[in-house]
């Protein structure tokens, strides 16, 4: 219990450490309309599993490449909204076919602040989070092929 302790701590703070207040993104509302049926390319990501209804949910595209996947100010788009529940979803566009990854961020207090010990996580594809990958796995357990079309995604969040 300890160790996944440490690596959700250790993710949570990469996850913190890769989105800074300024960055080269976009910041974008979370407007369902572009994953409609027939609309795209996005990503439709149902995230799982939120602790509580309380506090702020962040969620960042970035390009499925080891050069961008979780570097500062790498990110493409990013919605940041109060949560809402235990199950949310979003819609973020995306430019052109290609590779993507997508992180989560919970901010249970809304503080804006890491508290290693109440904030949670998650990426694309679930990936195991431990003390050897020091809560970042790899852009090649993250990233994920999008098309023209709606790619839908499911992220389960992890807590301490």
């Amino acid at each position: 219990m300890l160790k996944l302790a440490a690596s959700i701590a250790l993710s949570t703070t990469i996850l913190l450490s890769s989105a800074p207040a300024f960055a080269g993104g976009r910041e974008i509302p979370n407007d369902m309309r572009p994953c409609r049926s027939g609309n795209g390319p996005a990503v439709k990501v149902q995230i799982e599993g939120l602790k509580a209804a309380s506090g702020n949910v962040r969620i960042q595209s970035y390009r499925g490449t080891k050069d961008q996947w979780l570097k500062k100010g790498a990110w493409l788009h990013r919605i940041e909204t109060p949560a809402t529940g235990s199950n949310m979803t979003f819609c973020l566009p995306i430019n052109q076919a290609g590779e993507y990854a997508i992180a989560v961020r919970h901010d249970l207090n809304g503080n804006g602040k890491t508290d290693l010990s109440s904030d949670g996580g998650g990426m694309s594809n679930n990936p195991s989070i431990n003390i050897f990958n020091l809560g970042k796995p790899s852009y090649q357990k993250t990233k994920f092929s999008v098309g023209n079309e709606v790619k839908s995604i499911r992220i389960t969040m992890k807590y301490m």
